[in-house]
């Protein structure tokens, strides 16, 4: 028999632990890179809980009792940082607040708070009971900046994962594809002049031949979950004054990629078909995908949750194993004025992590 419908049907103890945890953490400014207070007060609050709590830098995680290494690892993640409060919040986004439709309100209640609570839930029902896996909980920080710092420095501390259920809003529909990020910095060079006169080489005149490339080329393999690559110049610099033909045009180009390509392998291709200078930020960052037939997906499916293909980025990208990102919430609500959680939404979240985690098996 479950551990959900052995134990109580509605998991309420761990739902009101789950909500009171989620305002402390909203009282807590928690910016990327600067999460410490939050990681503080978390780390003393799972020590009151009785768990051995490891920390590295504003990372924490717990792990469960009688770690056997002949067991496989199933890591349990989300992220405890959040991005600043954009302009338009009517409330005080530090101050959690209930209103009469079971809506709190706060920032990172959705992205992520509400995963994050309802995972350290599920973690402590799972793990007080034997799995045929090893189970880690992680609590990252930087995950809104994809900072080094983060979950990336992490892994190598924990021991080899076999697979990993990451924490985001997708209203607890599995994310099985995920598509990557690569930003682009890009430099077109010509020749300063005087504008009254025919002379210079005009660098933005340059810039918009390639510009309109990246509006416009399609990538030829796409993907039946997440689409094509799409690019998108989001930010142009150039020039001094109006009277001086510019000598550099400066734009940057949002890629997001789908599994077909890596990073560097789609940055590669980019260059031989631009003739202004192009420079990723970083690499790292590629898309990600797990087989439908994966046993967490397939009890997903036979609990009628749909499978979809995420444009979103997160801690997914920076994980080499298998992972499905699912939580409560809905992104639309990520990162704008007012954000909030349904705090039912919470309960179920917990309810269905159990059912997709209790008693599954893995092969090693």
């Amino acid at each position: 028999m479950s551990i959900f419908v052995a134990s109580n049907p509605f998991i309420m103890e761990q739902f009101y632990d789950a909500t009171d945890l989620l305002k402390g953490m909203i009282s807590r400014p928690s910016f990327s890179r600067e999460e410490a207070e939050v990681a503080d007060y978390l780390q003393t609050q799972w020590r009151r809980a009785g768990h051995v709590v490891r920390r590295k830098g504003n990372n924490l995680w717990l792990m469960s009792p009688s770690f056997d290494d002949a067991k496989p690892t199933v890591l349990l993640n989300s992220h405890l940082d959040t991005v600043k409060p954009v302009a338009g919040w009517t409330r005080d986004p530090f101050q959690p607040e209930e209103d009469d439709d079971e809506r709190l309100y706060g920032l990172g209640s959705n992205d992520a708070g509400a995963s994050l609570v309802a995972l350290y839930e599920a973690f402590t029902l799972l793990s007080a009971h034997e799995q045929p896996y090893n189970l880690i909980f992680s609590a990252s920080a930087e995950e809104e900046v994809s900072g080094r710092d983060g979950i990336e420095s992490v892994l190598p501390e924990l021991p080899p994962v076999a697979f990993g259920v990451v924490g985001e809003p997708t209203g607890m529909h599995p994310a099985v594809a995920e598509k990557g990020l690569m930003v682009l910095d890009c430099l077109s060079r010509g020749r300063s002049g005087h504008a009254a006169r025919n002379e210079g080489i005009n660098a933005i005149s340059l810039a918009i031949k390639d510009i309109e490339w990246f509006h416009s080329y399609v990538f030829p393999q796409q993907s039946d979950l997440l689409g094509p690559v799409k690019m998108t110049v989001t930010m142009i610099q150039a020039g001094t004054q109006h009277n001086v033909i510019p000598d550099e045009c400066r734009f940057t180009v949002d890629v997001r990629t789908n599994e077909f390509y890596a990073n560097q392998t789609l940055c590669d291709e980019i260059r031989k078909r631009v003739d202004c200078e192009v420079t990723p930020r970083a690499l790292r960052r590629n898309s990600s995908r797990i087989d439908v037939q994966h046993p967490f997906v397939r009890r997903a499916v036979m609990l009628d949750k749909t499978p979809f293909g995420s444009p979103t980025l997160s801690d997914q990208a920076l994980m080499s194993f298998p992972t499905v990102k699912i939580g409560p919430g809905d992104s639309s609500r990520s990162h704008t004025a007012d954000e909030y959680i349904r705090l039912p939404e919470i309960r179920e979240a917990i309810e269905l992590y159990v059912r997709l985690l209790d008693g599954m098996t893995l092969e090693l």
